[in-house]
């Protein structure tokens, strides 16, 4: 059995919440969870946020044990772009794409 969640429309790039994401696929929640508190970036924030949403998700609509659930799937998707201009010189305009990320964070029970 497996529960997830899912964070939307999250303004950071999906770039810099993979490269965390990448830390924590397979390991042990709680281990995890230690793991992103003591990163010191934004993304391990979010994703903090959604795993720990997760983890409730599998406790109260599942009844999974928390003891063994692990970090099946982890990862952040693009979502849409805003699209800024910046000016730059003889009257040009560069665009500037603030990206934003959906977030997800998929728990599973190990037998």
């Amino acid at each position: 059995m497996e529960a997830k969640a899912i964070a939307k429309y999250v303004r950071i790039s999906p770039l810099k919440v993979n490269y965390i994401c990448k830390e924590i696929r397979g390991k042990q929640v709680d281990e995890a969870l230690t793991i992103l508190k003591f990163t010191p970036k934004k993304g391990a924030r979010e994703l903090e946020k959604v795993l720990e949403s997760a983890i409730a998700n599998a406790e109260n609509n599942f009844n999974l044990d928390r003891d063994n659930l692990y970090v099946k799937e982890a990862y952040a998707n693009d979502g849409p772009q805003l699209k800024r201009w910046r000016p730059k010189a003889r009257g040009m305009a560069y665009p500037i794409l603030k990206r934003t990320s959906h977030i997800g964070v998929v728990v599973e029970e190990r037998e």
